[in-house]
C-alpha cells in the first residue's frame, strides 16, 4: 500500500501518513468493540489494568481517556495488530528480520474536553538495541485539526534523546517546552479519514492539543518494532514476546546499532499510563480547560 517513495518520506520526515488502510468490516466491528468497553467503564470509579479514566468519569456518565493494551483482552483488536494490509507496511519501514507488537493502547478524546498529551519522543520511554521501530495510529474516528490530532516535528528522529525528567530527577514521560530544545510550532497535524493510519518513528517529538471541536477523537496505537530490537530494560516474558511476533521468527540475537539513548529511570512517581506520568510535568504547552475531577 506504500511507494518508495512513501518510505523514503518516512526516512527523511520521520512520519507517514497512508489513507484507507482499513477495510469498513474491521473499522465497524473495532468502533463497537470500543463503545462496549467505554459503557463498560461505568462499573468501575478509579483508574484500573484496563481503564485511565478522564477527570469528571461517573458511572452515570463514563469519560475513558485510554484503554490500555486492548490487544490483550478484546480479540478484534489482536486481529487488528495482524491485519496483513498493515503488517505489510510494516515490513518496508521496519526491516527484513520481522515484525513484533510492544503494546498497544486506546487514546479518547471526547468532544470538549479530550485530555492533551504532552510533547514526548516514545524512545524515552522504551529503550532498545536499534531504533527500528515506529507507532500505528489506526484512525476510528476523522481526525482534523479541531478534535487534537496527533502531531509530529518533521525531522526530530534524527535529533537527540530529550530529557523526559521532571526537576525533582524522576521520569515523567514529557519534555519542558520552556527548554526550546525543539521548534514545536513547525509540528504537522496526521490528519486524515477513519480508517487511514499514521506512522510515526519512535524517536520522533510528538503530542496532541485537547479537543475543542463538537466530534470524538478515538485513535488506536499500535507500538511495533523491529524483530531484531530488543529492550534494554529487558524481557520479562519471553513466550509473550515471541507470541507478538506478526511478521518472522523468533530469534535470540539483537542488532545493536548505536542511537543516543536516556533510560526512563528513576521510574515515575505515577505509572498507570503516559497521563499519569505526566501528572509531575512542571511546564506545559497545550492549555485545558479545567474539569473537576470525579
Amino acid at each position: 500500500m506504500i511507494t518508495e517513495q512513501d518510505v523514503a518520506f518516512y526516512r527523511e520526515h520521520g512520519y507517514l501518513v497512508v489513507p484507507d488502510v482499513l477495510d469498513a468490516d474491521l473499522l465497524a466491528r473495532a468502533r463497537a468493540a470500543l463503545d462496549e468497553l467505554v459503557a463498560n467503564a461505568a462499573s468501575v470509579s478509579a483508574h484500573t489494568d484496563v481503564y485511565d479514566l478522564e477527570p469528571g468519569h461517573t458511572p452515570e456518565n463514563p469519560r475513558v481517556r485510554r484503554i490500555k493494551q486492548p490487544d490483550t483482552h478484546t480479540p478484534v483488536f489482536w486481529e487488528m495488530a495482524n491485519y496483513r494490509p498493515m503488517v505489510e507496511i510494516l515490513e518496508k519501514l521496519l526491516g527484513p528480520s520481522g515484525v513484533r507488537l510492544q503494546t498497544s493502547k486506546i487514546n479518547l478524546k471526547e468532544p470538549h474536553h479530550g485530555s492533551p498529551v504532552e510533547w514526548h519522543q516514545d524512545w524515552g520511554f522504551y529503550p532498545h538495541t536499534n531504533d527500528d521501530m515506529l507507532a500505528v495510529g489506526v484512525l476510528l474516528d476523522d481526525a482534523f485539526i479541531e478534535n487534537g490530532p496527533l502531531m509530529v516535528v518533521p525531522g526530530s528522529h534524527k535529533g537527540p534523546t530529550f530529557d523526559h525528567h521532571s526537576p525533582d530527577g524522576y521520569f515523567c514521560g514529557a519534555m519542558d517546552p520552556t527548554r526550546a530544545d525543539v521548534d514545536f510550532a513547525s509540528a504537522v497535524p496526521l490528519m486524515g479519514k477513519a480508517g487511514s493510519m499514521s506512522f510515526h518513528h519512535v524517536r520522533a517529538v510528538h503530542g496532541s492539543a485537547q479537543n475543542v471541536s463538537d466530534q470524538p477523537r478515538r485513535l488506536l496505537l499500535y507500538e511495533f518494532a523491529a524483530a531484531d530490537a530488543f529492550p534494554l530494560m529487558g524481557i520479562k516474558d519471553w513466550a509473550r514476546f515471541n507470541r507478538n511476533l506478526v511478521s518472522g521468527k523468533p530469534i535470540n540475537q539483537p542488532r545493536i546499532v548505536p542511537a543516543p539513548v536516556r533510560m526512563p529511570l528513576p521510574p515515575a512517581p505515577h505509572q498507570g499510563s503516559i497521563y499519569e506520568n505526566q501528572t509531575t510535568l512542571a511546564n506545559r504547552y497545550f492549555a485545558r480547560k479545567a474539569e473537576p475531577v470525579g
